[in-house]
């Protein structure tokens, strides 16, 4: 049972500061803490609450909710967007204040990714999101100015156009609401930039009153790991340490450092420092995991999905077998029992449906894997092996006191899998089809090879 927020935390518990802008590894070649030692890091200095904004993307954010609530911190989910203005894209903050600001960040990454991938001032390509989209999908999203490559941080060091900057500002206030954009003051006194920034952003905070936040850009657990950093951004952007004219960032500090110490250089705007506790405070997002939510099949009016189940079932066990024993009978009830008492009988039909729409349209296919000991998966068609005759079990495949789902995989010929992703995406709909990303990690052979790379060894 998951307990209420209030339980764990009050406001005088988190020592004045909450970081609200830190980026793990799924900030992919930028990013350096895996989730758990972020996490890990984070409780040792007795952080009662810590954002995630990586870059673009929510890769890492349901991994960081649950390692955070298990460690009794409280966790922000965010991300770093990527805005396009103009023929410029610059960086800002959005942390989701509860599930309609979560729904919402989904809504803005899968734009950005489908919509709007393209160059960023670096002429990387990002999922980039616009202001029109931010317009329509801001409720329960605060906002932070962002880093140096935010548009009112550019325009006030880059271009020196402090009331363009202002107008900006105002523009994402309008946007976000007064409560629910923040200007950033960033904590890398050794960025070059970085002082004007913060003492623009505070004329502007007086001038405006617009709030403020303390945040600083964490990309590593301690300031021992900036050289390792580095060379992992060299590695991305294929350049070598000592190359001249490479962004290096080896000499700020991008740590995870103390509430204490962050505090030290910001008691000057110490509502700033207040700013960050009261935006945890108000960040309250309840996450219901666990529940499968599967696409709609057709079902004929009056009946059910665990009702065509059955009838599919038993329409191939008429079909596949001459003589149906009791044996057979019992199995093929007790997996019926099972599949629909766990709610997954929609889940058959989907991927029966589209099986026979393949084999239909002539696509070689072949199901592998655990899914060989369903009698049903058998009864539907969705695989070619009679588990009975192999004495396969059905427990292999879904076991009904394992809460984890049952996996089928399919494979697809080569030159076909793209008309079956187009078939699916055209009968759920496009919003209900995803293509799942895997993350590989470097082997030693490489990471060693790649790191003699970036340190200029041939």
């Amino acid at each position: 049972m998951l307990l209420p927020f209030c339980i764990f935390w009050s406001s005088m518990d988190y020592m004045s500061f909450v970081h609200l802008h830190v980026h793990s590894h799924f900030s992919l070649l930028e990013g350096l803490p895996k989730i758990d030692e972020l996490v890990r890091a984070a409780k040792k200095m007795n952080m009662k609450a810590l954002a995630l904004t990586d870059y673009g993307s929510l890769y890492g954010a349901i991994e960081f909710y649950k390692s955070a609530r298990r460690a009794g911190i409280k966790p922000i989910i965010g991300l770093e967007a990527y805005i396009l203005v103009g023929e410029n894209t610059y960086h800002l903050i959005l942390l989701a204040e509860n599930e309609i600001g979560y729904k919402n960040l989904l809504k803005l990454s899968s734009l950005g990714h489908l919509e709007n991938f393209g160059p960023n001032s670096a002429r990387e390509l990002v999922p980039r999101l616009t202001k029109e989209w931010l317009k329509t999908y801001h409720e329960g999203l605060i906002a932070l100015s962002g880093c140096l490559e935010g548009e009112i941080p550019q325009l006030i060091y880059k271009q020196e156009n402090y009331t363009k900057a202002k107008s900006a500002a105002l523009d994402y206030a309008q946007i976000f609401g007064l409560d629910h954009f923040y200007l950033e003051l960033q904590d890398h006194p050794d960025l070059p930039g970085q002082i004007e920034v913060n003492n623009g952003l505070i004329k502007m905070a007086e001038e405006t009153g617009l709030p403020m936040v303390v945040t600083r850009d964490v990309h590593y657990l301690s300031f021992d790991d900036r050289e390792a950093q580095d060379i992992l951004t060299c590695i991305k952007s294929g350049r070598t340490i000592n190359e001249p004219g490479r962004p290096s960032f080896v000499s700020v500090n991008r740590s995870l450092n103390s509430q204490e110490d962050i505090g030290s250089r910001f008691r000057h705007v110490a509502s700033a420092l207040e700013n960050t506790v009261k935006i945890a405070d108000r960040c309250n997002l309840e996450l219901k995991l666990g529940k499968w939510h599967f696409p709609p099949v057709e079902i004929p009016e009056g009946k059910t999905a665990n009702q065509i189940l059955e009838e599919n079932a038993r329409v191939g066990l008429k079909e596949l077998f001459k003589e149906v024993t009791p044996a057979i009978e019992e199995r093929m009830n007790y997996e019926l029992g099972v599949i629909t008492k766990k709610g997954y009988a929609p889940y058959f039909l989907a991927v029966a449906d589209y099986v026979k729409w393949s084999r239909e349209h002539d696509i070689v296919i072949t199901t592998r894997g655990s899914a060989a000991g369903s009698l049903v998966s058998y009864l539907l068609g969705i695989i070619d092996v009679n588990p009975l005759y192999f004495l396969l079990p059905f427990e292999r495949f879904l076991n009904p006191h394992r809460p984890s789902p049952p996996d089928i995989d399919v494979d697809f010929a080569d030159n076909r899998r793209d008309d079956v992703i187009a078939y699916v995406t055209q009968k759920y709909g496009a919003d209900k089809v995803a293509q799942i990303i895997t993350f590989g990690t470097m082997a030693a052979r490489a990471a060693v090879r790649d790191t003699g790379r970036a340190l200029g060894y041939s």
